[in-house]
């Protein structure tokens, strides 16, 4: 690993493969649509191979199909479609012997568990519940897989073909009654895009042999509660695991009591003994725990928590418990930024984690021994790592290269490309290169933001400016690929596009990131108007053509730039937040916005950043877009903000979407977004 550290500058120059060398031509939409989008990537047992997924997208029918590839680890030779079903083939796991692949799939129409030997053949289902089935993982004896169904609880402790007799009627039931009414008793029950419908995330068991089912499965997590985490705030990843001896399964489950799951942020670590169906907590911080990972030994289990009840976005710490004794310690007390994945080395000395460092992502490595994380890669932004064999795989990215699939030596050497996946058509673009700039930011704190200028940039000519505000808050923007918000499809319009990261973004310690809660329009609105004033500065920005574009926290940000700047031109708001009081009411995630601004009828002060008290200097020209399904920022958040804007005669127009949630993920209706928003911009911006 020591020799490993010698070579982390090498992982950025992989990544960001010099781009002006493929000049060809700028990038379009069609061109971000066309790129193959690679994840997931998990080595064999014996690390030679890689198994990730390829998802491709078919615009004509509205859908992106994604395939499971398999390469060699080293990167020689060329990678192998494994999976060709015109559907969703995702989640592959190597079973521990390393000759077959489980994956789930909705080819028969619902997701389903399927087996594949690794050799060839046919893909053979392996599931077929009710519910449907996802996330499987193996045992380390490969005799077990275990699952999750989201079910009807009230029939969970029944035997396996009663309960899934009686799901699969109760949701015919539902499906074809006339009467579409809710009857609702306690909140967290809708979420994201989606009705949750009185069903519960649950662990099945399924025993397994030759790739074939041995028997049903059996539901280890019956009840009214979930097993595993609903909001992805608190997943990074399988968020459960078989102990090594195969013995139990540890899963992170969601808070109880139940009636507090909407404004309780308390995971906790639970142990369900496979055979018997006992179960047992096994962490009770006040906080949030998660991230359940055995070593390969069984000696001990590493996990992710935080210390600050209530706040979604404490710092995750690294936490290491003796199984033997319960002694728990952190591994990261003095690492400032959050933990997010996690993997133990082969031999249980150590761990490879994922945590972002000042608009990157990277690798590091921790010694079972305690010390200082140290770096295994920068620049871009590293993630999914997984380690097997001697090797580390890992998804790659950066501003200027979308996520490909690499691998490096547990032992040292260079990060080695696997899966290849765009570069005929990276070829065919010019993609220019970020910079990373700071600036003086309220209070003479220093903030990082990224600048990516137009393909041809020239310095002796003004260039139209767009400025981003990222989502979060606590977020940042990343030297990292985004198929939604993708910054070289902007610039390739001829702007400058800049990407602040002010207070309240991660990565950059955890005081930096806490300046931001119960101050949503104080030092973050001064950190912009720095970053703004340091760019107007430059000569190659012309400030008479500045447009200021973001979503949910950063369209919030361009409601509240409508009453305290005129700097922009225009403004873009998706899926901002525009009335605090009303988003309180109807939002599912109560945890998040009491932390950030309080409780209403408790807290005076609760609407004091509420953009909306600020409406009558509403004046510049403003895009809203919205989605109906969006149960995150409600879809009346856009449409109060629109309404104010028509009443006041704003030049304003609305996008909005009756199929799409917090993001566009249709490919046909991303196209649209970026049609509207960028015609919408051009008429300002000329």
């Amino acid at each position: 690993m020591k020799a490993l550290l010698a070579c982390p500058i090498l992982f950025a120059a992989l990544v960001t493969l010099g781009a002006s060398a493929r000049a060809a031509r700028p990038m379009t939409v069609d061109d971000l649509l066309a790129m193959h989008r690679v994840s997931d990537p998990q080595l064999s047992p014996d690390g030679r191979w890689i198994a990730y997924v390829v998802g491709v997208v078919d615009v004509p029918g509205n859908r992106t199909d994604s395939d499971i590839w398999v390469a060699l680890a080293d990167g020689s030779g060329t990678p192998r479609q494994l999976t060709a079903s015109p559907k969703q083939d995702r989640h592959p796991r190597w079973s521990p012997d390393g000759q077959w692949i489980l994956f789930e799939s909705n080819r028969g129409g619902d997701f389903q568990l399927y087996t594949m030997p690794v050799s060839g053949g046919e893909a053979r289902p392996l599931t077929r519940v009710a519910t449907e089935a996802s996330q499987g993982i193996w045992s380390p004896d490969g005799r077990h897989v275990a699952f999750v169904s989201a079910v009807f609880p009230q029939f969970s402790s029944k035997p396996f073909p009663e309960s899934d007799a009686a799901n699969r009627e109760e949701q015919r039931r539902r499906d074809e009654s006339k009467v579409k009414a809710r009857v609702i008793d306690q909140l967290m029950y809708r979420h994201w895009d989606a009705w949750v419908d009185g069903k519960r995330q649950h662990l099945f068991v399924l025993p397994i042999r030759d790739g074939v089912a041995q028997g049903d499965p059996r539901d280890v997590t019956p009840g009214d509660q979930d097993a595993v985490p609903t909001s992805s705030t608190f997943s990074a990843g399988d968020e459960f695991a078989f102990t090594a001896d195969g013995r139990h399964l540890l899963h992170t489950a969601t808070p109880t009591p139940t009636r507090e799951e909407a404004w309780s942020t308390n995971h906790d670590i639970w142990s369900v003994d496979v055979a018997s169906g006992e179960r047992s907590r096994i962490t009770s911080n006040l906080a949030a725990d998660g991230l359940p990972r055995p070593s390969p030994d069984g000696r001990f289990m590493a996990y992710r928590a935080q210390a600050r009840p209530g706040f979604e976005a404490d710092r995750w710490q690294l936490m290491v418990r003796e199984q033997a004794t319960g002694t728990t310690r952190s591994l990261t007390r003095d690492f400032d930024t959050s933990v997010e994945g996690l993997a133990w080395t082969p031999d249980g000395t150590g761990l490879v984690i994922e945590a972002e460092d000042r608009g990157t992502k990277r690798l590091w490595r921790v010694g079972l021994e305690g010390g200082a994380p140290q770096p295994l890669t920068t620049g871009g932004s590293a993630g999914e790592a997984t380690v097997a064999g001697g090797r580390i795989a890992f998804t790659a990215s950066s501003l200027s290269h979308p996520p490909d699939v690499r691998a490096v030596p547990l032992a040292g050497g260079l990060p080695t490309l696997v899966s290849k996946a765009n570069e005929g058509r990276l070829r065919e673009l010019m993609l220019p290169e970020p910079e990373s700039v700071s600036f003086e930011g309220g209070g003479g704190t220093s903030v990082q933001m990224w600048i990516l200028k137009p393909p041809g940039f020239d310095a002796s000519r003004k260039w139209p400016l767009v400025f981003w505000v990222h989502g979060g808050p606590q977020g940042a923007f990343m030297d990292a690929w985004s198929v939604r918000w993708n910054a070289q499809a902007w610039a390739a319009r001829g702007w400058v596009i800049a990407l602040p990261n002010p207070r309240g973004s991660t990565g950059f310690g955890q005081r930096f990131t806490d300046e931001i809660s119960r101050d949503w329009g104080g030092k973050v609105f001064d950190d912009l108007m720095a970053g703004l004033a340091w760019l107007e500065r430059q000569p190659w920005i012309d400030a008479s053509r500045m447009a200021s574009a973001g979503a949910s926290y950063g369209g919030y940000m361009m409601n509240w730039f409508q009453g305290h700047t005129d700097k922009f031109k225009a403004l873009v708001t998706h899926c901002g937040v525009y009335e605090f009081a009303t988003m309180y009411g109807t939002t599912e995630e109560l945890w998040f916005d009491e932390w950030e601004h309080g409780i209403p009828w408790q807290d005076p002060d609760f609407e004091k950043w509420s953009p909306h008290r600020h409406a009558a200097k509403f004046k510049t020209p403003n895009l809203v877009i919205h989605g109906e399904l969006d149960f995150r920022v409600p879809v009346h958040q856009g449409l109060s903000l629109f309404t104010t804007l028509q009443r006041k005669g704003v030049p304003s127009r609305l996008l909005y979407f009756p199929d799409e949630g917090h993001w566009v993920l249709k490919p046909q209706n991303s196209a649209l977004w970026h049609r509207t928003v960028f015609d919408w911009l051009n008429q300002y911006l000329r």
